[in-house]
């Protein structure tokens, strides 16, 4: 290519270069700038401190659990989530993406999703215990087993199988043990389902109102007290009418720390 054909592709291909990187960094500072001055906490991560450091955020989800993994009762609990490898990992946002008739999130439902050893749809669910007759067994490492063989081996505990405790069942059956509820109560979906995102921070107030009861007995106050709380850290719909109201579990559970 001749020296001056170079010259006309190249330079203005340069120009046009050196121009772009100058406007993308002018818009990225200026959007910075804006958001420090005008939105600071929100551009900052909403990020929420107690006796000056940082305990979390107040959009993002977290556990309250002892290291084992069991949710402390003194605390009011988020929903559950569906993020890896740990629940609440805010660098991997996920749903568990489960359709409607997959056993790892209904159970096993007799004459519905029920496979028996022979392929064929079976009208009972063999590995039914008397808490959970939608249980969904585990192997011996802790997995769901959606497919049974013959030759499966399963997690047992005192003669019946161990249920995968994520099907929503499972939670049902946990949500009511925690709270001291009876079998029959109706239990708010958002507390044993995960949200699109794995990092949801806030619950339904019906969820909120259903633990209070708990808080309140691990904590030694009022449920009033507690209660008051509630509505307090309760938020509205996004501009008035998108979404529905809802409590932030973390802004709730350092106000009772504070509380005592």
């Amino acid at each position: 290519m001749p020296i001056e054909a170079l010259r006309r592709h190249f330079l203005p291909s340069l120009m046009l270069t050196g121009f772009v990187v100058v406007f993308l960094f002018l818009y990225v500072a200026v959007v910075y700038g804006i958001g420090q001055v005008a939105f600071k906490h929100g551009a900052d991560g909403s990020l929420v401190t107690r006796d000056h450091q940082v305990v979390g955020s107040s959009l993002i989800g977290q556990s309250f659990a002892d290291a084992k993994g069991n949710p402390l009762p003194q605390y009011f609990q988020p929903r559950p989530s569906a993020t890896s490898p740990n629940p609440y990992t805010a660098n991997n946002s996920a749903a568990s993406n489960l359709g409607p008739s997959d056993p790892r999130l209904v159970g096993f439902i007799p004459g519905f999703n029920t496979v028996g050893l022979n392929g064929q749809t079976s009208k009972t669910n063999p590995f039914a215990t008397k808490a959970d007759p939608y249980c969904v067994p585990t192997d011996p490492k802790g997995n769901p087993v959606t497919s049974p063989t013959a030759d499966q081996k399963y997690a047992m505990s005192g003669g019946t199988y161990v249920c995968d405790p994520n099907t929503v069942p499972e939670r049902t059956i946990a949500y009511r043990q925690l709270n001291g509820l009876a079998a029959g109560v109706a239990v708010p979906v958002d507390a044993v389902t995960a949200s699109a995102s794995g990092l949801d921070p806030q619950i339904s107030i019906a969820n909120a109102d259903l633990q209070a009861a708990r808080v309140a007995r691990a904590r030694h106050v009022a449920v009033a007290t507690v209660m008051g709380l509630v509505k307090k850290y309760t938020t509205s719909r996004a501009l008035g009418f998108l979404g529905e109201p809802g409590v932030n579990v973390l802004d709730l559970n350092l106000a009772l720390d504070r509380t005592g």
